[in-house]
């Protein structure tokens, strides 16, 4: 008796355990984390992202439970992949007989490609080159193993999966549901049925996931009666913490439970932003309940709070990591970008031991070009990020030090050289307004600069040597948020350094990046 009490109690903990109610926080992935697409390989998940200008391009994150997630790598990790310059838009994982492959634009020249990989966290192959139209391609395997390409203009290929080439003559299968800016699409097969899910709206507050579906992969697809599945363009969804919600991707887990992750944006505090974000769109998700021969009802009535409470895969959390960067390493940890290709001579772990060594070019943030910049995104509306930074400029047009950016614009709190004498000072940058604060003398010395961040204000600040921090300037956050820098991306915070036109005669040596935040 005693031994099928046991068995039972044991019975009970791991079906209770396998669909206790979990609650999580949305966004899953915080920060500029935008247009996910989700992939399974056993009990394994895969996700990525877009990336635009940051490099290394399209990110590569693991999970075991859909809710953790860590990154592992990179689909485009190296410059000769795409050699004249990369804009990755959104892009899609899938796992097929053992490859993983990831499709994608690159709106800088080659257009659509895929890469593929036997290992998610890479290497990934060359591109191989797809002519479809549109952007954000999808690429569906079929039961008889036949593989296909749809993409923003709804236009069906079917194409040789080893040289890209196209079998077929394309095939308009759907017009969407009459959404502005139609992206995205993804192609699911249950029940008999071809189901094509695609974004409609824009990527603003009007964002929504719309379906259809057929019998035949080439239609006519029939639009579900209820779309769109996933919006917050809504009365239901007005008064969401999480706006914009969209691009979205779905995935049946090993337990046979099924997903959808998906972007959106966190808003400023209305007293402060009203519809303003500062960190991107992030990935989100949701539980997803799809009957029999029916149609996908994301978590009930297709809104999704930030505080979400449902029964989960068992949660396998990653060991957390240090959010402080000493610069001891020979190489960066996988949360450093550069904007776009960096020219590697001007950046060096190795030439002054414990340190990050910059060396500015002729270019600056604002040229797009290749500036010297690495950064890490902001993650939380409430954050600090602090350095230190050792420079000692010989010229007037020679600066260094730390920034938050977003598309262009930037604030930063810099050393500079004024009247012959070292100064600090903050500069905002929006579009063509700049400003200036009141220059600072420095003490000889190294400097520690910090940024720190709220819904209602940027502020900069200063130290040497043991002094207490001093504020030098405050700034609106909305002047770096996405509707006033525009663009697709999000906040950034990182090193720089910079000759404005000129290359630097002397070097910004950073012995720490420290990263803190709060939500």
């Amino acid at each position: 008796m005693r031994k099928i009490l046991l068995l039972s109690l044991f019975c009970l903990t791991a079906v209770y355990g396998l669909y206790a109610q979990t609650t999580y926080t949305n966004p899953v992935i915080p920060g500029f984390y935008s247009d996910p697409s989700i992939c399974r390989a056993g009990d394994d998940y895969y996700l990525i992202t877009s990336t635009f200008e940051y490099f290394p391009g399209v990110p590569v994150f693991h999970s075991k439970d859909l809710v953790n997630w860590e990154q592992i790598g990179y689909c485009i990790d190296r410059p000769t992949q795409l050699p004249r310059g990369l804009n990755i838009f959104a892009a899609t994982i899938r796992y097929h007989d053992g490859t993983f492959y990831m499709i994608t634009t690159n709106m800088m020249a080659e257009g659509n490609f895929y890469v593929t990989a036997t290992n998610p966290a890479g290497p990934w192959s060359d591109p191989i080159l797809i002519k479809a139209g549109g952007i954000d391609p999808d690429l569906f395997f079929d039961d008889d193993g036949k593989a296909y390409v749809i993409s923003s203009t709804f236009i069906l290929n079917e194409i040789n999966l080893k040289t890209g080439e196209s079998l077929t003559e394309g095939r308009k299968v759907w017009n969407g549901t009459g959404g502005r800016h139609p992206e995205g699409p993804h192609i699911y097969k249950k029940d008999g049925y071809y189901y094509l899910m695609a974004a409609e709206g824009g990527t603003e507050e009007a964002h929504m996931e719309t379906i259809a579906r057929s019998k035949s992969i080439w239609g006519p697809y029939d639009s579900n009666p209820s779309n769109p599945i996933l919006t917050h363009c809504s009365f239901a969804g007005q008064g969401m913490r999480i706006q914009g919600v969209g691009h979205a991707d779905m995935i049946e887990a090993h337990d046979g439970s099924r997903w959808i992750v998906f972007h959106g944006y966190r808003k400023l505090q209305a007293m402060y932003g009203g519809t303003h974000h500062i960190l991107g769109r992030e990935t989100c998700l949701a539980p997803v309940d799809w009957p029999e021969n029916g149609w996908p009802v994301v978590n009930g009535n297709g809104t999704v709070p930030d505080k979400m409470t449902c029964p989960t895969l068992p949660l396998k959390p990653f060991a957390s990591k240090s959010l402080r960067t000493d610069f001891d390493e020979n190489v960066l940890g996988l949360e450093w970008n550069w904007l776009r290709y960096p020219v590697t001579e001007n950046y060096s772990l190795t030439e002054r031991k414990g340190y990050l060594r910059l060396k500015g070019s002729d270019q600056t943030i604002e040229d797009r070009k290749s500036p010297t910049f690495v950064g890490r995104r902001v993650k939380h509306m409430n954050f600090t990020v602090t350095t230190q930074i050792d420079f000692n400029p010989a010229a007037a047009n020679e600066e260094a030090g730390l920034t938050i950016l977003n598309n262009g614009a930037h604030f930063d709190i810099l050393v500079k050289k004024s009247g012959g004498k070292r100064v600090l000072f903050s500069r905002l940058r929006f579009g063509s307004v700049v400003y200036e604060s009141k220059e600072a003398v420095l003490k000889p010395g190294p400097v520690r600069l910090v940024i720190k961040g709220d819904p209602s204000a940027f502020t900069f600040l200063y130290s040497q040597g043991n002094d207490a921090l001093k504020e030098v300037q405050r700034a609106d956050p909305k002047y770096l948020s996405s509707e006033t820098a525009g663009g697709f991306t999000g906040l950034y915070a990182g090193l720089y350094a910079t000759g404005n036109g000129k290359a630097c005669t002397s070097v910004a040596d950073y012995d720490l990046f420290e990263y803190e935040g709060r939500d």
